[in-house]
């Protein structure tokens, strides 16, 4: 089981921003997709952004292309999510996700993964 754990969740204005981490405690961090999902009160669970192992590969959802960034450190088995112009609708429990079987996003972009945190909450007020 690989451990995930996300901080940097918080309340934040619309137009403003935050910046979402995962810690992975994973010594193969380096050779798993990953990626960021959210879930809002009520609503399936989506994908916001994937990261192939490289880094080269990403991916984005249409509603957070242009304002949010993912990005991986692989020598501190880290993830990063920015989120800059935040809107109302980005309200949610954000987690992290892991993909072992794949290096690429594709699996992670089609709501699939081995491992997911517990989650931090992301709230934006109007």
């Amino acid at each position: 089981q690989v451990q995930l754990v996300e901080s940097g969740g918080g309340l934040a204005q619309a137009g403003g921003s935050l910046r979402l981490s995962c810690a992975a405690a994973e010594r193969r961090f380096s050779s798993y997709a990953m990626g960021w999902f959210r879930q809002a009160p009520g609503k399936e669970p989506e994908v916001v952004a994937a990261i192939s192992w490289s880094a080269v590969n990403t991916y984005y959802t249409d509603s957070v292309k242009g304002r949010f960034t993912i990005s991986r450190d692989n020598a501190k088995n880290t993830l990063d999510l920015q989120m800059n112009s935040l809107k109302p609708e980005d309200t949610a429990v954000y987690y992290c996700a892991a993909d072992r079987t794949s290096g690429d996003v594709l699996r992670i972009r089609n709501g699939l993964y081995d491992y997911r945190g517990q989650g931090t909450q992301v709230t934006v007020s109007s």
